[in-house]
């Protein structure tokens, strides 16, 4: 910060001279005015002086008016080259005054309205702290400075979390909610929170949590883990395996805490059987939807089309909603290509290829960017959406 309070100095300074020059050269203007003013003094003085020797007969009419007129030059002589005095209808006052309040004034506004706390954190942020204590209150200062960022907030969460402070947690993830919307995963971290700072006490609070998030994303990883844990506590140990295994198929290959997480299914498998019970098999998973298809244009369309034209390829069910199930976007400058429609590219969660056994492939060019409407289209047959073989799809028809 020492950069910028010499940079603000530096700054101030030449605004001050804007309002001190004119007040210096004022005093110099005053003090060539009483210097005229003395010199008219003197050579009134002199006047009388001869008028006087005149009265007493030392000196004749002559000598009077040679006398005079001598006064008379030197006055001119004395006085020559002063400017004319300036009129201020400020006051000399009022330079002085503003000279103190305009940095006192500039100050104060910017201590109350500036940025210098964010900043100095910007500067802060800049370099990796030295422990997790000092990154904490990096983070509450960011909060403090920032309380309308939900991502400060969040980051700050997770922190207390990480330090063992869910009570804390839970308040600011309750804030991050606020601000953020109630998105899954913040309400999978509100609940896991909550349900820690409670003792591991389950509430309806977090069951209402964690039911809101696995509504919204089924696949909400803190809220299947955090309903697992419960249930395990609880030794509902059927429940918690089935939990742990929805989130077990979640988590990438590489990911550490699958190991533990496959421990913890192990230890309820075990618990399980010891109290007499069987572990029930999980129904089988369904297999995504995976189609591929290589999309061209008919020759005779080529000269017609311009290479930024939009291509929008999708599959719609044949019988169910109007709503493309996958899509994807090229330019005619693509084609021919060859993309492949999935699960994965689902314009919404509950509409996804493999909720349909048949769909149609459709291929649409909209110069305007238009994936409703456009110039040509290209359309296949009904296919069940389990198909596995690549398809040829041609952009051949007027769209009508």
């Amino acid at each position: 910060m020492i950069d910028f309070w010499l940079a603000a100095g530096l700054l101030l300074l030449v605004a001050l001279s804007f309002l001190l020059i004119p007040v210096l050269r004022g005093r110099r203007a005053q003090l060539e005015e009483d210097r005229t003013a003395l010199n008219v003094a003197l050579y009134q003085e002199r006047v009388a002086e001869l008028q006087t020797q005149q009265e007493e007969g030392v000196l004749d009419a002559t000598q009077m008016d040679t006398g005079r007129a001598e006064a008379a030059r030197e006055l001119l002589a004395d006085t020559e080259g002063v400017e004319a005095p300036r009129v201020s209808r400020l006051g000399k006052p009022w330079p002085l005054l503003a000279a103190i309040l305009v940095p006192v004034l500039g100050l104060g506004l910017y201590l109350h309205f500036g940025a210098s706390d964010k900043v100095e954190l910007t500067r802060e942020f800049s370099q990796a702290p030295q422990s997790m204590e000092e990154m904490t209150r990096r983070l509450e200062r960011a909060v403090a400075a920032q309380p309308d960022s939900a991502e400060g907030l969040y980051f700050l969460g997770r922190t207390y979390m990480a330090q063992d402070r869910p009570g804390d947690a839970a308040k600011i993830f309750e804030r991050t909610v606020t601000l953020a919307g109630r998105q899954p995963e913040l309400l999978g971290q509100w609940a896991q929170a909550q349900y820690f700072a409670d003792g591991k006490k389950w509430s309806d609070k977090v069951q209402a949590l964690t039911d809101e998030a696995l509504k919204a994303d089924p696949k909400e990883v803190t809220s299947l883990g955090l309903l697992g844990i419960a249930a395990f506590e609880s030794q509902r140990y059927q429940d918690a395996i089935d939990y742990w295994n929805r989130l077990l198929v979640q988590l990438p290959p590489e990911d550490s805490s699958r190991a533990a997480l496959q421990g913890g299914i192990t230890r309820a498998t075990e618990k399980l059987e010891a109290s007499g019970g069987k572990v029930a098999q999980a129904p089988a998973a369904k297999v995504a939807a995976l189609l591929k298809v290589r999309v061209d244009l008919a020759p005779e369309l080529k000269a017609k089309v311009q290479p930024g034209d939009s291509v929008f390829i999708f599959a719609r069910a044949t019988a169910g909603p109007p709503a493309p199930l996958a899509a994807k976007r090229l330019t005619v400058a693509d084609l021919p290509a060859t993309v492949e429609l999935g699960d994965a590219d689902a314009m919404m969660p509950q509409l996804k290829l493999s909720n349909f056994p048949e769909v149609q492939l459709v291929a649409r060019i909209s110069r305007a960017g238009q994936p409703t409407a456009g110039e040509w289209i290209g359309r296949s047959q009904p296919l069940a959406s389990s198909t596995t073989t690549q398809q040829t799809l041609t952009i051949d028809s007027p769209d009508k």
